[in-house]
């Protein structure tokens, strides 16, 4: 059997903006509106379709995979966008990026305070 995740759909209070957001980030494209979504679709073929919400949006976390080139772009377009970051989930240790398993990694909000996190190694990885 196979099963893949194909998309996931992203509470904004500004879809256009709130996607926007992540494909500066990370270097992505913004697709074409579809429906009430607006599209970031990352390069493993999952897509996060950002749609607009009025009400209280619960923060959830998306965790990114790069590799340790990207990680430098990555972690340098936060730098200059003035993003606080931290070496944790939790928030704690601010202005830090983490070592686990041999990789980098780092967490940083987006306008609707969603937790993004972008990692060099998959956790578990070192073994």
């Amino acid at each position: 059997m196979t099963v893949e995740l194909n998309h996931t759909i992203v509470a904004a209070h500004d879809k256009k903006a709130s996607a926007r957001f992540l494909a500066d980030i990370l270097g992505l494209d913004v697709g074409p509106q579809y429906g009430p979504f607006i599209p970031v679709e990352i390069p493993n073929g999952v897509t996060l379709d950002y749609m607009d919400t009025s009400g209280e949006i619960t923060p959830q976390h998306y965790a990114f995979l790069v590799s340790e080139d990207d990680f430098d772009t990555i972690f340098a377009r936060i730098q200059n966008a003035g993003l606080t970051h931290w070496a944790d989930p939790h928030h704690t240790r601010p202005g830090e990026i983490n070592h686990n398993d041999g990789g980098r990694g780092t967490y940083f909000d987006d306008p609707n305070g969603h937790n993004l996190e972008i990692i060099t190694r998959p956790y578990g990885s070192a073994g």
